[in-house]
């Protein structure tokens, strides 16, 4: 659809905002543009439950769950994300203030931020993954826990992290880069294929024997 405009005195065809876009084109999300991706495999040993460091150029990180997450991976149903990581410790009590976030709470990369409980019963520990300070948790996910599986990397994130300006580049390079994840995640899928193969054979061949 079109409409018309004069200029100097001559009538224009100007069309609609709508039909001047690219409809094809895809745009990157504000986290794409701003922030760089890395990994954490298997964090504390917790297999497959994976997650994501979002660093940005001021070197305020953001922990979220990566798309291998068993919660992201099936689309579970989360009933509850709980910040009381212990009968003394409540993230949500957090508070952090001025450029050096006075007062925040002070994590280990062992650090517990959050327990992710699901409707199949299964839970989770989401871990900081980062020495440093907790700026913020992500308290949205109390009241839509959610979206920490529909949009882990936008409003379903759960923590800001500013990690010791000492040692930030060692603990970044520590974790595996999209390309490393991409790698790590493939070759996992491929064993755990032929785990499950090996397994189907085995059972065939005895109820056949």
């Amino acid at each position: 659809m079109t409409g018309t405009q004069q200029f100097n005195g001559k009538v224009m065809v100007v069309p609609v905002i709508e039909d001047t876009v690219d409809k094809d084109t895809i745009y990157q999300t504000v986290t794409e543009r701003y922030f760089l991706p890395r990994y954490s495999v298997d964090p504390n040993g917790r297999k497959g439950e994976d997650l994501c460091i979002l660093y940005h150029s001021n070197k305020i990180c953001v922990v979220t769950l990566a798309r291998s997450h068993p919660v992201v991976r099936e689309g579970k149903q989360v009933v509850k994300v709980d910040f009381s990581v212990s009968q003394k410790l409540n993230r949500l009590a957090n508070k952090a203030t001025g450029k050096g976030k006075k007062g925040a709470q002070f994590l280990q990369a062992t650090s517990v931020l959050c327990m992710v409980e699901c409707a199949d019963g299964s839970s989770y520990k989401v871990y900081s993954c980062l020495t440093g300070k907790l700026v913020e948790v992500n308290e949205r996910l109390v009241d839509r826990p959610q979206l920490i599986e529909e949009r882990p990397h936008a409003e379903g994130f759960v923590a800001i992290v500013l990690p010791n300006f000492k040692n930030w580049e060692q603990q970044r390079d520590k974790l595996l880069t999209e390309t490393q994840y991409q790698e790590h995640v493939k070759s996992r899928t491929s064993v755990q294929y032929s785990a499950a193969s090996e397994s189907e054979g085995n059972q065939l061949q005895m109820e056949t024997g």
